[in-house]
């Protein structure tokens, strides 16, 4: 059989498959609607932000608090305004702030703000550096961070955040809020992301409290159970102590003689011990540990989220399919991104202060700054401390 040649003077090139035609030609018809359901879709995840409904809650901001601050955290502060039923006081130090207002442009949004009383300037001293000690606090009184949980406490806000130096936040809030009656150590609770789009999981303590008694951790399941049914909505949540296996015999000694008194207690349901695997399974609801674990176990958490995009990356294929392709999955990895990245959460509460405190990642930027006042958002507006409050007449 005689073999066929092209013509001559013509280099005939490689048709692409008819199949792969045809989803070149839809994607180019439908990737600006995909796009955009997409970029609209994002601000339906219920991580992101409550909508700007119902009366403002006041919330005092220590605006020295974090790597980037004072110009970062104000404005992720106005950002906040325009998204969330808020109003903010933000506390900082004058100088930094005007020169920050003047080199981010935002003398105009600030002005607007002011106008509008969503936003309030108030002047303070000598701010609590992030490597100082936590005793700081008490020599720096006119500092950002304790006029902010003076607000707090004089009635004047609901609530206080601050991204500063952690130890020092809760120092401050400590001397200046108390702790709850009844509650030895305040621990910082953090919500991280389960299988369960729809659900998170409250891990504390996540670095407060390095070294935990027994007593401790039962406290935390107090204040943890509270804070799932009544702002997250979980009608009976389910606590678990973070352990090496699923057996009551095992664990180190803090375990073994947590896990007894967990048991016994009827206020709330106890599930038993949380293997590291499980966390993120959706099966608990609360997830008591002491401060170093629950710390490593956070910052683990942070890092998952761009070392699986990078993963995902780097395994898509090149050329024209994986072009097309990654076009295809760029919205469901940028939600996956959304789901796990720790700047959408903001901060972490304390919980056990007599007033409600969110603490944020020092290296805060305007996202995470927004995402942490949702937070304080929510915890005020259900009326989170009333609760924590009849943790007596509970017991009672």
């Amino acid at each position: 059989m005689a073999e066929l040649h092209s013509p001559p003077g013509r280099n005939r090139r490689p048709r692409p498959r008819r199949a792969m035609r045809r989803l070149v030609i839809w994607y180019r018809r439908t990737g600006p609607v995909i796009s955009l359901v997409g970029r609209f879709g994002l601000g339906l995840n219920p991580t992101t932000f409550t909508p700007n409904q119902g009366p403002r809650i006041t919330i005092a901001v220590d605006g020295m608090g974090g790597d980037h601050a004072p110009g970062p955290i104000l404005e992720g502060c106005l950002d906040a305004v325009e998204l969330l039923a808020l109003k903010v006081v933000f506390v900082a130090e004058e100088a930094p702030l005007k020169a920050a207002i003047k080199n981010l442009k935002l003398q105009e949004r600030v002005a607007q703000a002011q106008a509008s009383g969503t936003l309030q300037l108030l002047p303070a001293g000598t701010s609590v550096g992030m490597d100082e000690e936590a005793t700081a606090v008490r020599r720096k009184r006119d500092s950002s961070i304790n006029l902010a949980m003076d607000q707090v406490k004089n009635g004047a806000a609901l609530g206080v955040y601050s991204a500063g130096n952690s130890g020092a936040v809760m120092a401050s809030a400590i001397f200046r809020l108390g702790r709850l009656c009844g509650i030895e150590r305040p621990a910082i609770g953090a919500l991280f992301p389960t299988k369960d789009v729809n659900r998170q999981v409250l891990v504390l303590d996540v670095g407060a409290n390095m070294d935990c008694k027994p007593s401790y951790l039962h406290q935390f399941a107090l204040l943890g159970n509270i804070y799932s049914r009544d702002v997250l909505g979980v009608e009976r949540p389910r606590i678990g102590l973070l352990n090496i296996g699923e057996e009551e015999c095992k664990g180190n000694d803090l375990a073994l003689r947590s896990y007894p008194l967990l048991a016994a207690e009827q206020r709330f349901h106890f599930a038993g011990n949380c293997e590291g695997r499980d966390v993120l399974s959706g099966e608990f609801d609360v997830v008591v540990c002491d401060g170093f674990s629950g710390n490593v176990l956070l910052k683990f958490l942070e890092s998952v989220g761009s070392v699986l995009l990078e993963v995902l990356k780097a395994e898509l294929p090149r050329g024209r399919r994986g072009k097309v392709g990654s076009a295809f999955l760029r919205n469901n990895l940028r939600r996956i991104k959304k789901r796990l990245d720790h700047a959408e959460h903001g901060g972490a509460l304390l919980l056990g202060v007599d007033g409600i405190c969110v603490i944020g990642h020092g290296s805060s930027k305007a996202l995470s700054v927004v995402g942490a006042l949702r937070l304080a958002h929510t915890a005020a507006s259900h009326g989170a401390l009333e609760n924590l409050h009849r943790l007596n007449e509970e017991a009672a």
